[in-house]
């Protein structure tokens, strides 16, 4: 089944992050050292324990490049897989397997590296009602797979972007003169999804009383979470946020918030550990 994902184009994706690495003259290594004849086969495997991620979008680079190339997906995107584990392979041209194989170890690797990180801090959260967000701290261009990834890992998409819900910040409050004003402007705009981010307790009930209809407790210690959670007794959603880490999640958690947002798992994973071999057919 083609790889679909709402408002991402990957034939675009796929086109455009080829060109950045062919340029004019085309990958100038394999054209000079590899007959245009020759086939390979390749196994593409996880060298750490991961959770994949964009191994329909590799596939996309190598089929793209040789259209009559077998491609053999062995595992889904979202499976964690143990060490040494085969994800894909692959037979086709030698020079187009070549050409293709950075960007698609790219793609896998980066995205792969969100889902592994997003599944360690899921994992953690198990047993609470807590519910994983991502943020909107993302590579530039890369937001919609990113995003995707974090869903791979067992996340929750948070906003997609500036226009799918209004967050107000201090910025937001110290122009519009105070939080109850700023929050009556968006709700006056016909704002239906209103995010406030508050960082003081003495912030709720304005926030709520102006029409809220989700806060954001920002940089709150567990108690001072717990306090506020108590106070607003379910009359919107709660979020957790900032310095949010993986030894101090479970804490944030169990205070009752409806949300916990974690802006590393886009902005620090690390890309994961995913080798390519290639042999030469005949």
């Amino acid at each position: 089944m083609p790889f679909t994902l709402p408002d991402f184009d990957l034939t675009a994706f796929v086109q455009a992050t080829l060109a950045e690495d062919l340029g004019a003259a085309g990958d100038i290594t394999s054209a000079a050292v590899i007959p245009a004849e020759a086939r390979f086969t390749g196994v593409m495997a996880s060298r750490d324990p991961i959770v994949a991620a964009g191994l329909p979008i590799a596939a996309a680079f190598f089929r793209t490049l040789d259209p009559q190339a077998t491609v053999e997906l062995l595992v889904a995107d979202g499976t964690k897989v143990s060490a040494r584990t085969e994800l894909m392979r692959i037979e086709g041209s030698a020079r187009a397997l070549l050409t293709a194989e950075r960007a698609a170890l790219n793609t896998v690797q980066h995205l792969s590296g969100i889902a592994t990180m997003t599944r360690t801090y899921v994992d953690v959260l198990v047993g609470t009602a807590a519910i994983l967000l991502d943020t909107r701290k993302t590579i530039p261009g890369l937001r919609l797979l990113e995003k995707y990834a974090t869903r791979m890992g067992g996340a929750t998409n948070h906003r997609m972007g500036l226009w799918d819900a209004a967050r107000i910040k201090d910025n937001h409050v110290a122009v519009a003169g105070d939080i109850g004003e700023a929050v009556r402007r968006a709700a006056a705009a016909g704002i239906e999804r209103i995010i406030v981010e508050v960082d003081r307790i003495d912030q709720i009930e304005p926030a709520l009383a102006a029409g809220a209809t989700h806060l954001l407790l920002d940089n709150m210690d567990p108690p001072t979470l717990r306090g506020a959670v108590t106070l607003i007794g379910g009359r919107v959603p709660t979020e957790a946020s900032g310095g949010v880490r993986l030894d101090t999640i479970r804490a944030i958690a169990e205070t009752g918030v409806t949300y916990v947002s974690v802006g590393r798992l886009t902005q620090s994973a690390p890309a994961a550990d995913i080798g390519l071999d290639f042999k030469p057919i005949g």
